[in-house]
């Protein structure tokens, strides 16, 4: 009786494995099933199995197949690395979060109602500052062959916002605000008198060994291997090739390059304790709910400082972030235990309207939520 049982134990495990990955392969399949170009996806199961899939091609004009372990732009996800360089120093005490910004970046924020004296840390973290972002964008296959290797610095990103008045009055709503996120990465060298990329690299980087996590100041390429990205700048038109550019490369909010990976370690790190004192996770896993304009793509969300919690199928909540830039969608996601994960990138993200974003977006938080949840039995699904 004891080597029979002992005998299924494999076979169950080898089962489950089995339908994790072709949930994943599934899940994948269903993105580029909406005209996403490429989908790369890694999860780690809670017994520290890793799964990956891939969809699509890496390349419309060669039609190679997606790497699975490709280098991307993070984008947004940038974020969570540079809230947590934040709140590492707030246990240092090198900060308080109820800091306001004038006292470290004193006349930066000010003029046509800006003011720096009644914002604080807490509220850039969290998207509450109420400054109006006022970000270089391509409207046009013109202006992004014209203007995508132009490097902006963070002084003159936050000079762009200062030409607005305030949305809102500092803690009386919620935004998301990049230009948020490049003042922190201002404060972040103010106080260390290093460059952000730089705190990120020796207290995150390279304490995890994430040795595909980088920071490529004004470089356009992406290391090999890659998928290449796409746009539409209209409805009908053909899709440009926009992999190459410097973009938002050089500013705070959303500099880094990576890897499914390299993020996925991140991230369980990050809620398995490893990178903060218990008393700043918990102050990072203070949430509040997100506004209106965020509600329809992220149902259920509520921001902390650098993560987004979004509510599981299976119960409880996960920890993450997304970001999005120039036909790349990537989003990162682990349980509240920091033992489950996934990271999936896309590449070459077509959306003529709201409406297929919705779509988009609606995919890939099943892609989530399906690696999050497990199915309670090995050999069924949940669905």
């Amino acid at each position: 009786m004891t080597g029979t049982l002992c005998a299924s134990v494999p076979g169950a495990m080898a089962a489950r494995q089995h339908d994790d990955q072709a949930r994943l392969r599934r899940d994948a399949g269903a993105i580029t099933a909406l005209g996403v170009t490429g989908v790369q996806a890694r999860a780690v199961t809670g017994d520290g199995r890793s799964l990956t899939a891939t969809s699509g091609v890496a390349d419309l004009t060669s039609r190679r197949p997606v790497p699975r372990n490709g280098y991307f732009r993070i984008a947004s996800v940038t974020k969570t690395f540079v809230a947590t360089v934040i709140l590492r120093l707030a246990a240092d005490g090198g900060l308080s979060l109820d800091d306001t910004v004038e006292r470290w970046l004193p006349g930066v924020v000010s003029g046509n109602g800006n003011d720096g004296r009644a914002i604080t840390i807490r509220q850039l973290l969290q998207h509450t500052g109420g400054i109006h972002d006022d970000y270089p964008d391509f409207t046009s296959a013109r202006a992004f062959h014209r203007h995508r290797y132009d490097a902006y610095t963070p002084e003159q990103i936050v000079a762009r916002a200062m030409r607005h008045r305030p949305d809102f009055r500092p803690g009386k709503k919620w935004s998301y605000s990049n230009t948020g996120y490049v003042l922190l990465g201002m404060i972040i060298e103010r106080v260390t008198g290093h460059p952000w990329h730089q705190e990120v690299r020796d207290r995150i980087v390279r304490p995890l060994g994430l040795r595909h996590t980088f920071w490529p100041g004004t470089s356009p390429e992406l290391p090999q291997p890659h998928a290449r990205t796409y746009q539409s700048f209209k409805p009908g038109e053909q899709p440009v090739d926009v992999t190459e550019q410097v973009g938002s490369g050089t500013n705070g909010e959303a500099g880094l390059v990576s890897t499914t990976a390299d993020l996925n370690r991140f991230f369980r790190a990050l809620l398995g304790g490893r990178l903060l004192p218990p008393a700043q996770l918990a102050q990072m896993k203070q949430t509040i709910p997100v506004g209106k304009e965020f509600e329809p793509f992220m149902p259920g969300a509520r921001d902390g400082l650098g993560l987004f919690a979004r509510p599981l199928s299976c119960g409880g909540a996960y920890w993450g972030h997304e970001g999005g830039d120039s036909g790349w969608i990537s989003a990162a996601a682990v349980t509240a235990d920091g033992r489950r994960s996934v990271t999936v990138s896309l590449s070459g993200v077509f959306a003529d309207s709201t409406d297929d974003v919705l779509r988009v977006e609606r995919a890939m938080s099943k892609l989530i939520d399906d690696a999050l949840c497990p199915p309670p039995n090995p050999g069924r699904g949940r669905r």
